[in-house]
């Protein structure tokens, strides 16, 4: 089996974000792990608009190169770390747009979660679970809350308190688990889909 590739998303595109910092914190840990390959994946880079494909994400017939260019980089991927802030009890707009541009890129693939606001960000990973379980994502159990308050100086310079990379280092463990058990999943759709063609 193929090294499994995991794509940390730094899920705000907002000018002066945390996300970013915060994403390449857990991705520095993740680095110093050797089950998996772990890249950022940062969805400012692909500049996509408000959904602009003419048909619905599950026809797979896509128009747009910003489209096609995301596609190709989450089909890539068997699994994900979402890193979010919390924007009103909820998850940031450009996250929520940028999953509703796919759907069968994100079937069957396992999902953790990296989240900061007053109260850790709870909220937002609450309304990603609901989303996420429409797009057969697993998601796991463990998840990392950062607190505005405690783990960020004068709530804008990221200083994760100690005991936040123990709980980083489980949740990998859950991700990684569960994305090799649904990539024996996706390889066996496959499989069945290729015998029926």
């Amino acid at each position: 089996m193929s090294a499994l590739r995991i794509g940390i998303v730094i899920g705000s595109t907002r000018p002066g974000r945390s996300s970013e910092s915060v994403a390449r914190w857990v991705h520095e840990l993740a680095q110093r792990r050797t089950d998996a390959h772990y890249e950022l994946v940062d969805i400012a880079d692909y500049e996509l608009p408000l959904f602009d494909e003419p048909a619905s994400p599950m026809f797979g017939r896509y128009t747009k190169p910003h489209t096609k260019a995301w596609s190709q980089q989450i089909s890539s991927l068997d699994g994900f770390v979402f890193v979010t802030p919390e924007y009103n009890h909820g998850v940031p707009a450009a996250l929520k747009n940028a999953l509703d541009f796919l759907y069968y890129e994100w079937n069957n693939k396992a999902a953790g979660f990296v989240s900061f606001g007053g109260i850790g960000g709870a909220r937002a990973v609450e309304h990603l679970r609901l989303v996420l379980a429409e797009f057969q994502v697993a998601t796991v159990r463990a998840q990392v809350l950062l607190s505005l308050i405690y783990d960020f100086e004068k709530f804008t310079s990221f200083k994760p308190l100690p005991h936040h990379e123990s709980e980083v280092s489980t949740m990998l463990d859950q991700v990684v688990s569960w994305a090799a058990a649904l990539k024996s999943v996706r390889d066996a759709e496959g499989a069945v889909f290729r015998s029926v063609m």
